[in-house]
């Protein structure tokens, strides 16, 4: 069985589904198979667990090149270079010199795109390299940690036509997209879910994410928005139709990573006593202009299972969660029983779209990094790879890329008064309102 996406599976799968696979965004409706006939050509800044992970799809996509990688961590940096001479590529250059060797990575090469994995500060500031050196630029999440970083992002997009973006968040499940865009569940009027991850042991791990614990200790608000919002965004037609209109976060108070440093190190030991400012729990409440409302939750201090994911439309409700027994749904007048829950299968099964259902690439070995057991190249980094054959704008764009993490300071604003509303930029400058939601050809 094939260990790779074959050239030609790949341009197969594209003509079979030639808007469909295209046209998930209005912006791409009607955009024929790629061309395929130069290779799409990577950089990766940051090779550790994230970055290893979308470094190894890559890899593993017939037609896509890397010639060139940058990490501070030699470690990282020499098992990406093994990984990328394995899959039967030149030997990359490397990039290594400082902390912002990856501007010399961006002047230097000739890439179609630069894949960004580092620490969160660096996001922004590799993103507006690569672009102002005529390459696009997907980071991962957040992709900005402060209001000024997104207009920078959003400026630099309308000035050079180079973008940035979230492209491999996703839109979560596609069938569920599509059911909400059929109005199964009438107009949208709620959203509730959040990043609900328990991530003590990753905060007090050196190796894995150094910088991560410095966050909680300095900052305090919905630090990581992006997961759940790459979500809900398309079910509320957020800058497609509607926008955001303002926020108001509240924090509760910090003791959880100080019992947990105590129970692991002991009570002597300077994490038990450091001062956080992170709240253990944070709630954001976000309206639109068209009067939805978005509840919006942060813990990753507490012990828990992941979280969960409430969608309240007019005519009923969809509601998800890890170990909880599957999906369920409850439709007004068409679920079995009245004000009783019903699996969510068969729903989502009818609503599976073609771009779903056309997509079959051949399994492989299980993808290295962290990421998931995948067997099979993730259909956004298909899309991410159409789009840059195409010259495209990927789905999640930059507009929706910089709108999700801008969530982040504008809560920690909120929490730092006292939760009061704090108003949230229009980055898109009134494009929102005839900007289409994504479409199903």
């Amino acid at each position: 069985m094939a260990s790779k996406f074959n050239r030609r599976d790949f341009i197969k799968l594209s003509a079979a589904s030639s808007i469909a696979l295209a046209g998930l965004n209005s912006k791409n409706a009607g955009a024929q198979e790629p061309a395929a006939k130069k290779p799409i050509r990577l950089g990766f800044v940051g090779v550790g667990d994230r970055g290893s992970y979308h470094l190894d799809v890559a890899l593993g996509i017939e037609g896509v090149e890397v010639p060139a990688l940058c990490d501070i961590n030699d470690t990282y940096l020499y098992r990406a270079k093994r990984w990328v001479e394995e899959s039967g590529q030149p030997t990359p250059r490397l990039y290594n010199k400082s902390e912002t060797d990856f501007k010399r990575l961006c002047e230097e090469e000739d890439l179609d795109a630069v894949i960004c994995c580092t620490s969160w500060k660096w996001h922004t500031p590799v993103c507006i390299a690569a672009m102002k050196n005529n390459k696009h630029a997907v980071s991962e999440v957040p992709i900005i940690q402060t209001i000024d970083e997104g207009w920078e992002l959003v400026e630099t997009y309308e000035s050079t036509g180079k973008w940035a973006a979230l492209a491999l968040e996703g839109f979560g499940d596609l069938a569920l997209l599509n059911l909400v865009q059929k109005k199964v569940l009438g107009n949208i009027i709620h959203a509730e879910g959040g990043y609900i991850h328990d991530l003590r042991l990753v905060k007090y791990d050196p190796e894995r994410e150094p910088w991560r614990l410095q966050h909680s200790i300095d900052r305090n608000g919905n630090l990581y928005p992006d997961h759940p919002m790459s979500r809900i965004m398309p079910h509320l037609d957020i800058n497609h139709g509607d926008r955001i209109d303002y926020l108001v976060s509240m924090s509760s108070n910090s003791t959880m990573l100080n019992e947990y440093a105590a129970s692991v190190y002991g009570k002597s030991h300077p994490y038990a006593t450091q001062k956080m400012a992170q709240g253990d729990y944070n709630a954001s409440l976000i309206r639109t202009v068209q009067g939805k409302m978005i509840t919006l939750n942060f813990d990753t201090n507490t012990p828990h299972p992941r979280g969960f994911y409430r969608l309240q439309g007019t005519k009923g409700v969809f509601f998800s969660g890890r170990g909880l027994g599957g999906d369920k749904i409850y439709i007004e007048g068409q679920s079995p029983a009245a004000h009783q829950w019903e699996p969510a299968d068969k729903y989502l099964q009818e609503y599976e779209p073609s771009v779903l259902k056309n997509y079959n690439p051949p399994e492989r070995k299980a993808i290295r990094g962290h990421g998931s057991s995948d067997t099979r190249t993730p259909i956004m980094w298909h899309r991410l790879i159409m789009a840059l054959a195409e010259n495209k704008i990927p789905d999640w764009d930059v507009y929706d890329s910089v709108t999700s993490s801008a969530i982040s300071p504008i809560s920690e604003m909120s929490c730092a008064n006292k939760s009061q509303a704090v108003d949230f930029p229009d980055f898109t400058k009134g494009k929102w309102e005839t900007r289409k939601p994504l479409e199903f050809v």
